[in-house]
């Protein structure tokens, strides 16, 4: 691939792969029986919506802004779900919503009549905690004692409450179908009776199904064995948002300068971890760069990359890389796998421009889609 031949900075992303990537999803939720949706908080890539909606079986918002991007670019009601709704949207996320989950018996309690008497019927369900979770990271783990996300299987009544027709629960991220066996076992053992009265069951997010090593045929079995426990239910869910962006695109990065502090030499680029890569610093992990590898011994060409905002940190925990020749100024940097959760994240703290986006079509012309500007600077700020 030629890197030059893209602006920089730019998210690009590859159509070939988002299709492959939904060729897989399509498949599981025709074997499994269930319904796979998209999380706009994981990859909300619009522009890619007709090819979604093509495959899957709609979207999932947390906010009316998500909600609304559904309606306008998918075409379809929204299964919608926010720790907290406020009472001058409730309406309208009603209004773009099929589905909606509480997140608490004191949320159900305050929009319950909101929702009897609108003219539209939208299924309701509430999101509970089964108190199991093998997510490492305490920020992105929801069954963390004192956690603020779900009910409490010793905090719910003996039977679903009028009016409810699904249970929701997410304790996943980047997991596998191990992990998730795991977690039905919890959900199972402390909702069982409740999944029995349920229409439908929303196994959440963080299913890596499209990395490479998932093991694709114990999910379908998996999610086959639980339908057959409860045939109750008319529609299992699943709502993956990275699943559908994994590796489909890249960022791209310009070394703009090349420093040298008590012998470590910093690559400075013209994007930054803090603004555009985010979950970089917050997971922490480090990110992929296409050309370069971890150093060793033998490494002669060692830098650390630097992003462009005031922010001490911005480059904590990404550790140093190893290039197969010198960088130079101009040189660019292609971070790998960078559509999913960094386009949704990003800030424009320090006034930092914001990347471009475009995508590689499949007879491979790249289309510039934006070039975010001032303009957005300023609307962001008001």
């Amino acid at each position: 691939m030629n890197y030059e031949q893209f602006p920089s900075p730019c998210y690009v992303m590859f159509e070939e792969s988002l299709l492959a990537n939904l060729q897989l999803l399509d498949l599981v939720q025709k074997e499994a029986n269930v319904k796979i949706i998209c999380a706009l908080k994981g990859f909300a890539f619009w522009h890619a919506f007709p090819m979604l909606r093509h495959y899957l079986s709609g979207a999932t918002a947390s906010s009316l802004n998500e909600a609304l991007l559904i309606s306008e670019e998918m075409g379809c009601e929204a299964h919608t779900y926010a720790p907290v709704y406020l009472p001058e949207e409730f309406n309208d996320l009603l209004l773009y919503s099929s589905h909606i989950t509480f997140n608490s018996l004191s949320q159900w309690a305050r929009y319950r009549q909101q929702v009897r008497e609108f003219p539209k019927k939208v299924s309701c369900g509430l999101r509970v905690n089964p108190e199991y979770s093998e997510v490492k990271t305490d920020l992105y783990n929801p069954a963390i004692p004192g956690s603020r996300l779900g009910i409490l299987a010793s905090d719910m009544p003996e039977h679903l409450p009028e009016d409810i027709e699904g249970l929701h629960i997410h304790v996943l991220c980047e997991n596998n179908s191990l992990a998730l066996e795991n977690c039905l076992k919890a959900f199972e053992e402390r909702f069982a009776s409740l999944i029995r009265e349920c229409k439908w069951v929303n196994l959440g997010g963080g299913h890596l199904i499209t990395e490479q090593n998932y093991d694709i045929p114990h999910l379908i079995k998996l999610l086959q064995d639980f339908r057959k426990r409860y045939p109750n239910l008319e529609e299992v869910i699943l709502e993956p948002g990275e699943a559908v962006g994994w590796r489909t695109g890249v960022l791209v990065s310009t070394v703009e300068d090349i420093i040298e502090n008590k012998g470590i030499k910093i690559a400075m680029l013209n994007v930054s971890f803090a603004c555009h890569m985010p979950d970089c610093l917050e997971m922490p992990y480090k990110p992929t760069v296409i050309g370069a590898k971890e150093p060793d011994a033998d490494s002669r060409h060692v830098y650390r990359l630097g992003g462009c905002s005031c922010l001490a940190g911005d480059y904590i925990g990404m550790g140093d890389f190893a290039f197969p020749e010198p960088l130079e100024i101009g040189d660019r940097i292609v971070f790998d796998d960078m559509i999913h959760y960094t386009m949704v994240k990003t800030t424009f703290f320090n006034g930092v421009r914001h990347p471009a986006i475009g995508v590689v079509h499949p007879d491979g012309e790249f289309e510039c889609l934006t070039q975010p500007g001032y303009d957005d600077y300023k609307a962001k700020l008001g």
